[in-house]
This record gives structure tokens, sequence and C-alpha cells, in this order.
């Protein structure tokens, strides 16, 4: 369910991070390559962003696919961040929450999307509502599985555990209690990103002209980007990538230097075909 990234860098358009690659998040709405449950993204998009001299980021958010949305990509063509998270929606189950439910779900710096599913939900993780406060849970933004993880992550992040640490602390509680379920979280504050490959596919690139790139599949067929293994966390600066065993202290020294691929990414069979009225994206990649 779902496609998120996430970028800390020098400044960029959010075009060029989003909608310009030739497999990127605008794409992958339709035709992820590397998606292993469902196969189109069409239930609401996010995008969040930080301006200069502003820690709190903006969003905008809506209900329906990204692709129909007109004022999104002539917003992306102008607007330009230092970091963002966005992410488009393939919900688990039908909702009247609209454009709440979508990611990225915000509180002061932070901004935290939810790639998976938990299995149950809501009753298998009724019995962790007793760890919020009475407020935290009146005030969940959505009705869904992924508000109520960003719940228990903001909580963490509130009592001062690091965003690491709060990730993995989350996603070893939300699975004990619902086992089978995938747990791909992402968090920024605007100058780091924290995610978990846990049940689905997660990948970093570190940009050659400079900054780091967290995703949940390659937008383009660079030979740089590199996979992260299940049950990992990934911890990203504009200047390294640490990974480590989710549960695990961080490593001390920087994820090793990616090899080239063997070969470029290919188009998968099957792929989902794009909506007519799709705009077709743009060929040229990042560079």
């Amino acid at each position: 369910m779902c496609r998120h990234v996430a970028y800390v860098g020098p400044g960029e358009f959010l075009g060029k991070l989003l909608v310009e690659p030739p497999h990127g998040l605008y794409r992958q709405s339709w035709a992820p390559r590397r998606q292993r449950y469902g196969t189109v993204n069409a239930d609401g998009f996010g995008v969040g962003w930080y301006a200069p001299d502003d820690p709190v980021p903006a969003r905008y958010r809506r209900a329906g696919p990204i692709w129909a949305d007109l004022s999104f990509a002539d917003l992306a063509r102008v607007v330009r961040t230092r970091a963002l998270l966005a992410a488009v929606r393939d919900a688990t189950l039908s909702g009247a929450d609209a454009e709440a439910a979508a990611a990225p779900f915000a509180s002061g710096t932070w901004l935290f999307s939810h790639n998976g599913a938990v299995p149950g939900w809501p009753g298998s993780l009724a019995p962790l509502a007793r760890a919020l406060s009475a407020e935290d849970v009146l005030s969940l933004e959505a009705r869904n599985d992924s508000a109520f993880v960003w719940a228990l992550v903001l909580a963490r992040l509130r009592a001062g555990v690091p965003g690491g640490r709060a990730l993995a602390d989350t996603v070893l509680e939300v699975a004990a209690a619902a086992p089978g379920s995938r747990l791909n979280l992402l968090l920024t504050d605007g100058d780091t990103v924290t995610a978990t490959a846990w049940g689905d596919t997660l990948w970093y690139l570190a940009r050659p002209g400079g900054g780091t790139v967290v995703a949940s599949e390659p937008y383009d067929d660079d030979p740089r980007w590199r996979e992260v293994p299940d049950r990992t966390l990934l911890t990203a600066s504009r200047t390294e990538v640490l990974l480590a065993p989710v549960g695990e202290p961080p490593p001390k020294q920087r994820a090793p230097v990616p090899s080239p691929f063997d070969a470029p990414l290919l188009e998968e069979p099957g792929e989902a075909p794009a909506p007519a009225d799709a705009p077709a994206p743009a060929k040229e990649s990042l560079t």
C-alpha cells in the first residue's frame, strides 16, 4: 500500500523530485515498478516541505489521485525546498476521512508517512491505545492505522525519544500486537530523514550533486540507488546514510558506498496502465 519519498539537501524544486523523474512519485501513483501490495495509488496524496528560515513545514494534501490535480503540477513547478516528504495513497480500507487520511501527517517540525498496513485494524491495536492520553486519541487526524501509528510515534517524540528509537520502538510494538504488519515508516524534521524497512521496499540515493533521497522505490535508473534490507532502520542526513537492524542502536559509521547494479531497472510485466487523463511524465532524468 502506498509509495513515499523524502529528501534533504540543497534547494530543489518539488517537480524535479516528484514529477519530472521518469519513475517518480507522480508516475508511481498509477505505475509503480516495485510495489508488492496493490497496483494503483489513487486514494489521495500529500506533500510536505520546508521553506527557508521556517522550521515548521507546509503541507498540500488531497483526497484524489495526484495526476488529476492540475494545481499541484503548477505548484510543484515553482516551489523550491531544502527538504520534503511526499506520499501517494492506496487505502487499506475505504473511509470518510478524505485528505485528512493522506500522508504526510505533521506536528511541529515533524512530517511522517506510513507505507504498509496493520492486520485486524482497529481491534488488533486497541490495547496500545492505553499508552496514549485521552487527548491524543481524540485528536487523531484520521480513523486509519497510519494515523494511529503516527500517534504512537509522536507520543515518543514528545517524551524526548530520538527519532530513530521512536520509529523502531513503535514498529516492534505494533508488530508484536499485530503480527504480519507492514511498517515502512518515514520521518523527517527538515534536517534528517529516518525510516524503517519492515515488510515492503525501501531504497536510498546519495545524489552526486549533494543531498539524500529515501524512497519506496527508485525514481530513475541511476546505478547509485541502494536497496535497504528488510527489518532495517535508516537514518540519513544531507551527507551520509546510517543503517542498523531495527531495535539496535545506529552504527557510528556511514553505510558503505553503493556498488553499481549489474543492470538498469526494467519495467515489470503487468504494469498498471496510465489513466487516459494522466499527463505524461518528463523523459529527462535528474542529473
